[in-house]
């Protein structure tokens, strides 16, 4: 029986996506899960002595229960720092959601759960296959969506939330990244988006200044709630 996946995005990029996905896996790996974390793909990637290596699917891959190949987590890095669909025209190599479901599947064949971490926000275009929403629904994952809690949220996750619902996902709730620790009215924000979002609030991630995963796996009492029904769900392909 194959791995059990969760596929995490955002209302837009730098919104804490990454952090997100190390405190979701920390809570799965706190629960007695091996999990391994994937970033399909990912711009902004550094050269190395093993080729090019982006930070996000680095510390990813070093939150996983165990080693594996860089390229299972990261099959598609870019040393441009732009928009992903755009770095692979300028380097001449397409994103082709074949290579990513490989890697997801060589990924899924170790473990317990896959925790993937989509690029940018949900409708960041990829290539001719589509973008970030069709990569999701060619995974078969369902989806969790992080807000970044500041001044423009609430339209910013209402229009995402729209999308995810009409892209077919399955839509598992969303968490309540605060990015800001002096946003004004933060409360009656995250109140707002839990009374208009038809979906559970997995989590309030509350400002730290470099935090551990393990620290951050705390904020998710939601998402601790919701791993008995998970286990029933969330097979990718």
């Amino acid at each position: 029986m194959g791995a059990r996946g969760l596929f995490v995005t955002g209302t837009d990029t730098g919104i804490g996506k990454t952090e997100v996905s190390l405190a979701l896996m920390a809570a799965l790996q706190r629960q007695g899960q091996r999990v391994l974390g994937m970033k399909p793909v990912a711009s902004g990637a550094k050269s190395s002595g093993q080729g090019l290596r982006n930070q996000d699917a680095e510390r990813l891959r070093a939150q996983g229960t165990f080693n594996v190949p860089y390229d299972w987590v990261n099959p598609y890095a870019f040393a441009p720092p732009i928009a992903p669909h755009l770095a692979a025209s300028e380097t001449g190599i397409p994103i082709e959601f074949t290579g990513i479901r490989h890697a997801y599947q060589a990924l899924a064949s170790q473990t317990d759960w896959v925790v993937v971490e989509g690029v940018g926000g949900w409708r960041v275009p990829l290539g001719a296959e589509g973008g970030v929403a069709e990569l999701a629904k060619a995974l078969g994952l369902p989806v969790i969506l992080v807000v970044g809690m500041r001044l423009g949220c609430i339209n910013q996750a209402l229009l995402t939330t729209e999308s995810i619902l009409a892209h077919g996902s399955e839509f598992l709730g969303w968490i309540a990244n605060c990015l800001d620790p002096a946003m004004e009215r933060l409360e009656e924000n995250i109140s707002t988006l839990e009374r208009e979002i038809l979906a559970p609030l997995l989590g309030r991630v509350r400002h730290r200044y470099h935090p551990a995963p393990n620290a951050l796996a705390c904020d998710l009492e939601g998402f601790a709630a919701l791993q008995s029904p998970l286990s029933q769900s969330g097979r990718g392909v």
